[in-house]
């Protein structure tokens, strides 16, 4: 093992720049992004989706009963939320990801999925801070 160590680098010296390489491969280069919205919910009830293609998202996506999944207003695609984003909702457990789009009147707005329509309405329409990393410039 000795052998493989670059001969102008002691041990310590080694071992050091090693551990940076490590640290540094292990960092990405994301900005976190924050942003108050609206959020409500929805289900894959046919009454909410598309006739005959129920659970069929905008971008192809087959959504299904227990997925952590969004819907997001079309403002916030523009503003780096796009297909298969993983976002953080404040208040709510895990990650969700983008895999919906909702109609072009809404603007500043997020349809959280859930499994049911009690769920839903329980949950109604509040305001939610979500959190999503984009590439950092």
């Amino acid at each position: 093992m000795l052998n493989a160590l670059p001969s102008s680098l002691h041990l310590s010296q080694w071992a050091t720049t090693l551990a940076l390489a490590i640290t540094l491969a292990g960092c990405d280069n994301t900005t976190e992004v924050s942003r108050e919205v609206s959020a409500s919910a929805y289900t894959l009830s046919e009454a909410e989706t598309k006739k005959g293609n129920v659970g069929l998202a905008a971008w192809g996506d087959q959504l299904e009963p227990g997925m952590k999944a969004i819907a997001v207003s079309r403002d916030l695609i523009k503003a780096g939320l796009t297909h298969q984003t993983e976002v953080r909702i404040e208040g709510l457990p895990g990650t969700y990801q983008v895999l919906d789009k909702m109609n072009k009147r809404w603007t500043d707005h997020i349809d959280i999925l859930m499994e049911d329509r009690q769920t839903a309405r329980e949950w109604g329409r509040q305001p939610v801070t979500i959190r999503w990393d984009v590439p950092a410039e």
